[in-house]
């Protein structure tokens, strides 16, 4: 009875795996249908114009009181003087054509988020 137990149970686990791949099949074209209609969604939104125009207005704000705050506590100009390069060259990035020249725009607003970044870093450090 032993041989006939576990050959019968071969068949049922084949059965389970199964139903448990094609379950993995329905879930997989599910979850990508909803992904590229969730990211043709978002990519719409995140790559309008006006995010990139508030987002630059926001890192001017806090910027401006960031670095002015840092250079009333240290007198360093260095931080100040890497956050107006970074927020010039992300103002610049919004001058390209963004149809024509997407690649410009994301490697100018890549390099000004970065020298930003550097100068609150050293302004950071510098108060510290």
């Amino acid at each position: 009875m032993a041989d006939t137990a576990s050959s019968s149970d071969s068949p049922n686990r084949l059965d389970r795996w199964a139903m448990w791949v094609s379950a993995a099949c329905v879930v997989h074209c599910l979850a990508t249908t909803m992904a590229v209609a969730a990211l043709s969604a978002a990519g719409g939104l995140l790559g309008s114009p006006l995010v990139h125009e508030v987002g630059l207005v926001i890192a001017i704000l806090l910027g401006a009181v960031a670095f002015g705050r840092g250079i009333a506590t240290h007198g360093r100009a260095l931080p100040i003087a890497l956050g107006t390069i970074g927020l010039g060259l992300m103002a610049s990035a919004l001058l390209v054509s963004h149809e024509a020249h997407h690649l410009a725009e994301t490697g100018l607003t890549i390099l000004g988020v970065s020298v930003l970044a550097l100068g609150h870093a050293i302004n950071r450090r510098a108060r510290g």
